[in-house]
Formats: C-alpha cells, sequence, structure tokens
C-alpha cells in the first residue's frame, strides 16, 4: 500500500510498504480521508526522538477492514473516526476516557497514530479498537479533522466552561484549522459572546459566518479592541490556537481579572508571568492552562455535535499522492480551515 512517510529527519516521502495486519485488540481501518494538521509540520521539523520510519497522520477516518483477536462491538464496513492518542488503558486517566493524560507517560506527550506510531496518511492503519468511535452516518472525508481539529478545542473549551456563561466574552486568536472549529464549537455549547482575532482579513471576514460576534484584526492594537469590546474589563476567556510570543501578549493583556488563558497553538512562544501587580504581566486572579488533545468522551461529544448540523470542517480534498504539496502549502498559510488526504 501507498503510505507518507516520514524517513528521516526533515525528510518525508510517499513509498510502499505492507497492509498491517491486526493483533489482538486491534482494527484495520481502511483509511477513506486523513486531515492535515500543523503539528505534522512539527514533526517532520523535529531534530530527532521519533520512530523513523513512520507514516504521518492523526486524523483517521474510514471503515473497519479486518478485526483483530477478542474484538467485540465492531464490524467490518462499520464507519468510524480514530482517537488521536493511545494511552495504556489500563491507569486512572484512561479508565476515565482521559488517554490524553494517561499515566503512564507522566507529564509528557501521548503518543497516537501519527504521533509515534504509524498513522493515517495511508491506505490502511491499524488501531486499538477501544480507540474507534462510530461515524453514525457521517461522510468519513467530512468528519476526519473531527479527530484533532474538532476534538481539541472542544477539550479546551471544556476546561474553561462555567466561565462560559451568557455574559462572558470569549476570544479565539488564530481562526484556521482549529479555530475556525473553536469559533463553531463556543457558538453551539455557549451562549458566550465570542471575538475572533487574526492576522488575515479574509480569514476574519469569514469568522462570522462560523458564529463569531465581532472580529478583531491581530495588530498591536488588538488588545486595546478587545478592551474597548468588554468595556476595560477584558475577556473572560482567550484561547490561543497560534502559541506564538505576540499572540501570548495579546492574550494576556486581553484576559480579564479571574479569567483564563488557554494557549492550545504550538509555535513556540513563551508567555512573561512577571510577579508584579498589574498593569504587568496578567492581571490578579487569570489562570493559565495548556490542555493537550482530548478525552475520548470530548471525542464523542464532537461526533454528536457534527450529527446535529451545529459544526462542520471546512474541509479541502486532495489525494494521498499530494501529501508534500498540502504540507507546503500549510506551511506558508495557503489552506484555508482543513486539507484531507484522500487514498
Amino acid at each position: 500500500m501507498k503510505a507518507y512517510q516520514l524517513v528521516e529527519p526533515g525528510r518525508a516521502e510517499l513509498t510502499d510498504v505492507d497492509v498491517p495486519s491486526p493483533g489482538p485488540g486491534q482494527v484495520l481501518l481502511r483509511v477513506a480521508g486523513c486531515g492535515v494538521c500543523h503539528s505534522d509540520l512539527h514533526l517532520l521539523h523535529a531534530a530527532s526522538g521519533l520512530p523513523y520510519p513512520m507514516t504521518l497522520g492523526h486524523e483517521p477516518a474510514g471503515t473497519v477492514a479486518e478485526l483483530g483477536a477478542d474484538v467485540r462491538g465492531w464490524e467490518v464496513g462499520q464507519g468510524v473516526v480514530g482517537y488521536i492518542v493511545w494511552g495504556c488503558g489500563v491507569c486512572r486517566r484512561c479508565a476515565e476516557g482521559a488517554e490524553n493524560a494517561c499515566e503512564r507517560f507522566p507529564r509528557g506527550l501521548v503518543p497516537g497514530p501519527g504521533l509515534g506510531f504509524p498513522g493515517a496518511m495511508a491506505e490502511y492503519m491499524v488501531a486499538p479498537a477501544r480507540s474507534l468511535v462510530p461515524l453514525g452516518g457521517l461522510d468519513p472525508v467530512e468528519a476526519a479533522p473531527l479527530a484533532d481539529a474538532g476534538l481539541t478545542p472542544y477539550h479546551a473549551i471544556d476546561r474553561c466552561r462555567a466561565l462560559l456563561t451568557p455574559a462572558a466574552t470569549a476570544v479565539v486568536i488564530g481562526v484556521g484549522g482549529l479555530g475556525h472549529m473553536a469559533v463553531q464549537i463556543l457558538r453551539a455549547v455557549t451562549g458566550s459572546r465570542i471575538v475572533a482575532v487574526d492576522l488575515d482579513p479574509a480569514r476574519l471576514a469569514t469568522a462570522g459566518g462560523y458564529g463569531a460576534d465581532e472580529t478583531v484584526l491581530s495588530d498591536g492594537d488588538a488588545a486595546g479592541r478587545v478592551l474597548e469590546l468588554t468595556k476595560g474589563v477584558g475577556a473572560d476567556v482567550v484561547l490561543d490556537f497560534v502559541g506564538a510570543g505576540p499572540t501570548l501578549s495579546l492574550a494576556a493583556a486581553a484576559v480579564s481579572s479571574y479569567g483564563q488563558v488557554v494557549v492550545v497553538g504550538l509555535a513556540g512562544g513563551t508567555l512573561a508571568f512577571p510577579a508584579a501587580s498589574p498593569p504587568q504581566g496578567l492581571p490578579w486572579g487569570a489562570a493559565v492552562v495548556k490542555p493537550y488533545a482530548g478525552t475520548r468522551r470530548d471525542l464523542h461529544e464532537v461526533l454528536a455535535l457534527a450529527r446535529q448540523g451545529r459544526i462542520r470542517a471546512r474541509v479541502e480534498r486532495r489525494p494521498l499522492a499530494e501529501a508534500a504539496s498540502v504540507l507546503s502549502e500549510l506551511e506558508s498559510g495557503a489552506i484555508e480551515g482543513r486539507a484531507v488526504l484522500t487514498p
């Protein structure tokens, strides 16, 4: 079969590999679509530490092709989305469905498909049976981004749900692959006012269609504009889907007292945390949260929202053979929403 593999640091290629066989407790997935994420770029540029060669792709969706020994509850041909982190399955966190915090990997990232294990930029992929969630009639190509671009913002929003009242303001910094889903999820599960912030005027122009009440250009006046919109109070929640130095500074300057900054993006920025009193740094009582992926329960809930028609990823379908081009376009900012590779 064809697979797009990271073969060494900085180099990936489309290659021929054997179709894997599912072991006990595993399922062979015929991939219908795999979303392409900025995390794939981070892996491509990583200096070391990965199991080369490794098939990329952590947003898998498709149909069950074969069941391994002792697998129950699944049928060949059934449509599924794959959960993106594979913990030990037996610790306290995994027992809660929170494999994203598996205690086998204390204080670290839990691996998953394309994130340590062979991923879904391929014709087939093997996955633990417990990591699959039924599509329930959703188109697998349209649903593939929900495995991360839907799951991760849903989990981030869930971490601060108590603050997201109808009287609250939520700021979404970066309305790209994950951010455009965050705006939709906020609209679907909260009554909060939503402010979208981005460098790209075109993305801001479409943010209203996703549910944003206000849009702010991410320039030197962005924090002041958010404060103006909130009568000087600041936003109750600021979700940063970029994670660069300037966006983290913006988040700190725009959040309210006893508000929450949720850092999702992986652009490598650092948030200054001076102990001095405001207006330097964060205001009194503000919290900073750094969530990772989401729980299996979160993924079930994301798919339920999609089936209800309340959220939908903006998908650009591309053949697997164009994986290298898609990653290049993603890095240059040319991809709107989410590109999905189809074998």
